[in-house]
């Protein structure tokens, strides 16, 4: 009878559904100007309950269990009582009711802070993405307290890029996502492999969705397969299933992203990892080849057009082997020339990341760093690397407490210093140097001169025309100390447009003068891009990898550029931090090698 009377008062809620209630009133409490730790314990209380591995629902009669979870305290425990019993929280339904669920997406959009919101809403009651960017349009917000037309403007690009992006993810974010899925899966029994395909597998710099492929015994039997099933639907951080079918489940995670994972049998993984992978293109000529050879190719196999009989299906190497084809890497699977040169045999041996001898961008405590130059150094030796460069920053960046011509000099002292003391790895003293609006470097020649290398970056005018940006670059490459050329096009992805410029004509300096061009692996950056990259390789132009670290961890990022590269086709011949330590160096000062 108790027992009954539980579950009629009590009723059962995920900790899914829990979490996002705490997760949306933390953000509508910020709209609300509310208490800044307040606000942070509804979020603690969220991470806490997504995390845990057993159902808030089957503590609850145990207090003392809940108030030891960490991030729950006894104000949370009340609000956990209020929810299971069947009632709603009640500061989340007074916020939804004061304002409109549709506020949550506003707060995604760059400038649109909680008091801006809360300002429009209250001389508006406008509270959608729409709605605002019309009051925008129609010159509503700038007669605001503190906006104006300049802030109105920003605002209409703002909500415009992020319509534009929406649904997109950096790399790393898609990355980590599937590893945790990933985890997640393996604690299921029989399951043997789970692959991620899609664009994250061809290092697309941006990611629109997931995809996870599993095989193994539990996809074969139908009562292992829905235990496997419901195993998935219980991934923390999952909010909303899509479809939940025999061999797909599909879902949406806090963060928007969308998931859709496919349980395969193990003699067709092969052919469901080549159609999952694509992209599109690719897949619509590897498929107009296979029927001119006789064959039908699709997610289960490639098999023969008179009879149905399967000819590969078990990988990917077979299949690519049955067409006549060289393998084909998931990188290059864009239909730009990939499948000729594997029927030629022409493909190129791509880069890895093994290939590298050095990392030379990094930065240090002495500006905005987080890390020594030693730490630093013993980071980059641990990652197997013959050499690194110190590279912080000049005095224009002032907000990154930037070197100027004295500093920078006792820090190139320092920086040598390190190399006679940090064993097993050369240390080169560098820097990145700004390029000002007129293309002037922002140190003096004599300071150059003692670098080992220069980087030599735009950090600032964006906004100048095409062709300011073009001569303002022109004369970087142009000057006798630049040695790379950092991030070239200045962009942020999913927040920032490159800056317009010529880049053919950077590119054929940047080959005359021997200057390289950097890829900037950090995932928000991908600076060049694998577009821009095959353009310079065919111009002649030397790329240097680095990961423009900040901190030691920072450096593990160095995976994202190798994937761009591989994207590029570029080679270990094309990257210049393959070489070997001496023959860096003298490329350092435009020797490069032939």
């Amino acid at each position: 009878m108790t027992t009954l009377t539980r579950l009629v008062t009590l009723p059962v809620v995920d900790n899914k559904s829990l979490a996002g209630i705490f997760y949306e009133t933390a953000d509508l409490m910020e709209i609300d100007g509310q208490d800044s730790f307040r606000i942070r314990s509804y979020r603690n209380a969220a991470e806490a309950i997504e995390a845990l591995p057993q159902q808030i629902s089957d503590l609850i009669s145990d207090p003392k269990q809940v108030l030891a979870i960490p991030g729950i305290g006894k104000s949370m425990l009340t609000n956990l009582q209020q929810m299971l019993g069947g009632g709603q929280l009640t500061l989340h339904a007074e916020l939804l009711n004061k304002y409109k669920p549709s506020m949550l997406q506003l707060l995604k959009v760059q400038g649109l802070g909680p008091k801006t919101i809360s300002l429009i809403w209250s001389a508006y009651q406008v509270c959608d993405l729409e709605g605002v960017a019309q009051l925008a349009r129609e010159g509503k917000i700038r007669i605001l307290p503190r906006m104006g037309e300049k802030h109105e403007q920003k605002l209409l690009k703002a909500i415009e890029d992020y319509q534009r992006i929406a649904g997109r993810y950096l790399l790393d974010a898609a990355e980590t996502q599937a590893e945790k899925i990933i985890e997640h899966l393996r604690g299921c029994a029989g399951v043997e492999r789970i692959t991620p395909a899609g664009s994250l597998r061809r290092g697309r710099e941006t990611v629109g969705d997931l995809d996870i492929l599993v095989t193994g015994p539990a996809c074969r039997d139908d009562a292992e397969r829905q235990k496997l099933i419901d195993h998935i639907i219980k991934l923390p951080g999952l909010m909303e299933i899509i479809a939940r079918g025999e061999n797909k489940v599909s879902f949406r995670m806090r963060s928007g992203m969308q998931v859709d994972v496919r349980l395969l049998a193990p003699e067709s993984f092969g052919a469901a990892m080549q159609y999952f992978t694509g992209s599109k293109a690719h897949n619509v000529a590897l498929r107009q080849r296979a029927l001119k050879m006789g064959y039908t190719l699709n997610e289960y196999s490639l098999a023969r057009l008179d009879d149905e009989s399967v000819v590969a299906a078990k990988s990917e190497e077979e299949i690519y082997a049955a067409l006549k084809l060289d393998y084909i890497p998931p990188e290059l699977r864009e239909n730009l020339g990939e499948i000729d040169a594997a029927e030629k045999h022409t493909l190129p041996d791509l880069i890895t990341q093994q290939d590298l001898k050095g990392d030379v961008h990094m930065h240090t405590v002495e500006t905005d760093g987080r890390n020594t130059i030693e730490e630093m150094a013993e980071a980059a030796r641990a990652h197997g690397y013959k050499y690194m460069a110190i590279t912080d920053h000049s005095k224009n960046l002032a907000f990154a407490n930037g070197l100027d011509d004295k500093r920078a000099v006792a820090h190139t002292e320092r920086i040598r210093a390190a190399n006679e003391s940090v064993g097993g790895i050369r240390i080169f003293a560098g820097i990145e140097v700004d390029i000002l609006a007129d293309g002037e470097l922002d140190l003096s020649d004599f300071v150059l001169e003692q670098m080992d290398l220069v980087i030599a970056s735009v950090h600032s005018h964006f906004n100048q025309s095409p062709e300011e940006m073009t001569a303002r670059l022109l004369k970087a490459v142009e000057n006798p100390n630049t040695s790379i050329i950092g991030h070239p096009t200045g962009r942020l992805l999913l927040r920032r447009e490159a800056f317009a410029f010529d880049v053919d004509a950077v590119l054929l300096s940047a080959a005359r003068n021997k200057v390289a061009m950097e890829l900037n692996a950090y995932p928000d950056r991908l600076d060049l891009c694998d577009r821009q990259l095959r353009l310079a390789k065919q111009l002649g132009v030397k790329i240097v990898i680095n990961t423009d670290s900040h901190h030691t961890s920072h450096m593990e990022k160095m995976r994202f550029g190798i994937l761009q590269a591989r994207r590029a086709w570029l080679t270990a011949k094309d990257v210049l931090n393959t070489l070997p330590t001496e023959n860096f160096a003298k490329a350092m000062k435009h020797d490069w090698p032939r």
